[in-house]
């Protein structure tokens, strides 16, 4: 049995960062609801690459749901979803600011229930009618400032960041909400933003310029904060060291015989930061003798974190990955795992292959409106 079991989900998001909340909750053991207009979910057709129909990008955020087709710009649709509201302990939505107040549906139609809205920039504030997409709130709260390449054009990250660690926070918010429902019997209301988690998410470039009234600047594969943390090129490819702490620079030193080094002013991270330029043309200078597969061998032996740059075919073949089950199999499909673990009971586990468009709208009916 899962952690969420008899918990009932109404997903009426699209996208990313719900339909990746809703995902996760339905790995937990949530019965979740896709209701998707009769054209369906936007992401179905973000292809090439398709898997039996639908996009892989659909697919990556929508696992273990069932599928509804409703016309919510019906009469009947209206019904049915005010129905679906009443008979749901977890709403999800992320309509512009105001959809869901048009669609007839009023607060009181949440007692005792779970509604997280995402939305852009929340539900209040100068820019809350604002649509919101992963790249325009990566320019807006600045990630791309401090991504990507001295003076090199403006980067973004390789995947929707926000949307991601949106959703993350979401399936947070939601469970703890439940938590305190069943103290309370309380229900209440989740505004979440991409804004605010982008601007939450920012950590130690935040209070790095909290701190000295500096905007962080770009530093490519570099660490605002430790030297040397880094990529380094060895005789025949890049690949990472991660120093962390005193013991492990003076390790490096030993291990790359970095002699020149090993002075009194380099034995804490401050003075290593204000050497980072002799740091890094010394270090870079010496890896360039050896291939990276012998200093991340000499490195780890010592101690010091280094390791392979690799792709994503390499990430998910490595023997970690496959030791740590990364992949799920839903029957002759395949999706990535979720990464709680838990030890005992109450795993996460895969359930439903992503619906098709409305696979599942008569079952649902039926089951969840059984009564009407």
């Amino acid at each position: 049995m899962g952690a969420l079991d008899g918990i009932k989900v109404l997903d009426l998001s699209r996208v990313l960062a719900g339909p990746w909340a809703t995902q996760l909750l339905a790995d937990l053991g949530a019965d979740v609801v896709k209701v998707e207009s009769p054209k369906g979910d936007g992401t179905r057709g973000w292809g090439p690459p398709y898997i039996d129909g639908d996009a892989a990008y659909y697919h990556a955020c929508n696992r273990g749901k069932r599928s509804m087709i409703v016309d919510l710009k019906s009469e009947e649709g209206m019904t049915i979803l005010h129905k679906l509201i009443q008979v749901s302990d977890v709403i999800v939505e992320n309509f512009k600011t105001g959809t869901l107040e048009r669609f007839g549906v009023v607060p009181e139609m949440f007692q005792g229930k779970i509604l997280c809205r995402i939305t852009g920039y929340g539900q209040t504030g100068p820019r809350a009618s604002e649509p919101g997409y992963d790249l325009a709130l990566q320019a807006m709260t600045g990630i791309m400032s401090v991504t990507g390449p001295v003076d090199g054009e403006p980067v973004k990250v390789g995947v929707a960041w926000i949307d991601v660690l949106t959703g993350m926070m979401a399936g947070n918010g939601i469970l703890a909400a439940l938590f305190h429902r069943e103290r309370t019997g309380e229900g209440q209301t989740i505004d979440l933003s991409l804004y605010d988690v982008a601007l939450m998410a920012m950590v130690n470039q935040a209070q790095n310029w909290i701190a000295s009234g500096a905007d962080p600047q770009p530093m490519g594969h570099a660490h605002p904060n430790i030297v040397p943390y880094q990529a380094f090129l060895a005789s025949d490819e890049w690949f990472i060291l991660a120093c962390g702490s005193d013991l492990q620079f003076a390790n490096v030193c030993k291990a790359t015989g970095a002699t020149t080094l090993q002075r009194d002013a380099l034995t804490d991270n401050s003075g290593r930061m204000a050497a980072r330029a002799e740091i890094i043309n010394t270090l870079s200078t010496i890896f360039k003798t050896h291939s990276a597969a012998h200093w991340i061998s000499e490195l780890n032996r010592v101690g010091v974190p280094c390791v392979p740059i690799q792709s994503i075919s390499q990430a998910f073949t490595d023997h970690q990955a496959e030791s740590r089950n990364a992949l799920w199999h839903l029957g002759d499909q395949v999706s990535v795992a979720n990464a709680l673990r838990f030890m005992s009971k109450t795993p996460a586990v895969p359930g439903l292959p992503p619906p098709k468009l409305g696979e599942h709208t008569q079952q649902i009916l039926s089951d969840w409106l059984v009564d009407e």
